[in-house]
């Protein structure tokens, strides 16, 4: 399985997301991605309390530890690689959370504008 070309929405070199916890599809610490990866979880966030509890009304309960998935549980603050459908999703419902965009992999301006993607940019000056 080849990964997709390790670069931001910037066309750069992507940054890591999150070790603590250790984040991304590969878990890898980055939001890198494939054509193995269904849910393309390519936009680095920073969850919320408010997003936490939306996602968990949505039937993805992120807040628990699934040990078998090596899934620690989310609290606020913590940065992680989330499917861009959800973030877009969370985004139509005013619930979206920061995104670290040097850290956000290109592929995720497939399914959010870029446009968008920089309302929420938690690390643009």
């Amino acid at each position: 399985m080849d990964i997709d070309e390790s670069l931001n929405v910037f066309g750069e070199k992507l940054e890591s997301c999150s070790e603590e916890p250790l984040t991304g599809f590969y878990r890898d610490g980055c939001c890198n991605t494939s054509d193995a990866d269904y849910g393309q979880h390519t936009v680095c966030v920073q969850v919320s309390q408010a997003f936490l509890e939306y996602s968990r009304f949505r039937g993805n309960d992120l807040t628990t530890p699934v040990k078998e998935f090596g899934f620690p549980g989310l609290k606020p603050g913590d940065r992680w690689c989330l499917c861009a459908q959800r973030w877009l999703e969370a985004y139509e419902h005013d619930m979206a959370p920061k995104i670290y965009l040097a850290a956000t992999h290109q592929r995720a301006t497939e399914v959010i504008p870029l446009e968008v993607l920089k309302e929420y940019a938690a690390d643009l000056n």
